[in-house]
């Protein structure tokens, strides 16, 4: 497949950063925005990109986007929806934190709390908390992915099913209009539903990217949290779902 310079170089700043915006290519090539425009949609025909408003998504899935390029995209949002997230949690709480990079970044926010005990599937969260002598950090058993450090598999859902804590913390690759949450690996969703079925507050922390986004498993539905974080929420449907389930929904860039 040929490739311009431009073009080549537009997919490896989406493969970098996770996300490429019209303005930014615009300036940066110094070109007008409807170029950028017509650079991205004919690499979105090539399904090299995903067109997002206002820009495209190096290509989601598991095998094609890096962790470290995922961590990238929505950095500073990600920062904000894990301060929200924390600030729900009191000292003393126990609680899950499942696979993510916006999970993370409520472990992260996490770190001042005294008395958690942490039980999570994430060896990235567990590598951050454990250095804190006030944090307990149980990890469960099961398969590593070798792509961002997520313990997977049945051992890994047995191993969940034994606790019953005071909050879970979960992500989702997508969040279909109609509520679903969506991941791509089965097992990573088997663990997340029983995180969902064994905790008393579930948080969902998502940035607004998700919206734009697809996946082909399905974690449950957003109706089954008790609170949304999320930067901001331009869904009326989403909206909705949450006024008539009774979903809290949080909004960092409104806050």
């Amino acid at each position: 497949m040929f490739l311009s310079p431009r073009h080549a170089e537009i997919i490896q700043m989406a493969k970098d950063h996770g996300r490429v915006l019209v303005e930014d290519l615009a300036t940066h090539f110094n070109v007008t925005p409807q170029t950028i425009r017509k650079d991205l949609n004919d690499l979105c025909d090539q399904r090299l990109l995903t067109r997002i408003h206002g820009g495209a998504l190096f290509p989601s899935g598991i095998e094609n986007m890096e962790y470290e390029a995922r961590r990238k995209i929505a950095a500073d949002e990600k920062e904000a929806i894990g301060s929200a997230a924390a600030r729900l949690i009191p000292d003393n709480a126990s609680l899950f934190i499942n696979i993510g990079t916006t999970t993370e970044a409520v472990s992260k926010a996490l770190l001042d709390h005294s008395g958690l005990m942490v039980i999570t599937n994430n060896i990235n969260v567990a590598n951050r908390m454990r250095i804190y002598p006030t944090i307990e950090v149980v990890i469960a058993g099961g398969v590593v992915r070798g792509s961002d450090g997520g313990v997977v598999g049945e051992a890994a859902v047995d191993f969940i099913r034994q606790f019953k804590v005071d909050y879970a913390v979960i992500g989702a690759s997508a969040i279909d209009h109609d509520g679903a949450l969506l991941d791509f690996d089965f097992r990573e969703v088997k663990v997340a539903q029983a995180i969902i079925a064994n905790a008393r507050h579930v948080i969902l922390v998502s940035d607004r990217t998700k919206f734009e986004r697809t996946a082909p498993v399905r974690i449950g539905h957003l109706s089954q949290v008790n609170t949304f974080i999320t930067d901001r929420c331009d869904i009326p449907s989403i909206r909705r779902i949450c006024e008539e389930t009774e979903v809290r929904l949080i909004e960092t860039a409104l806050e």
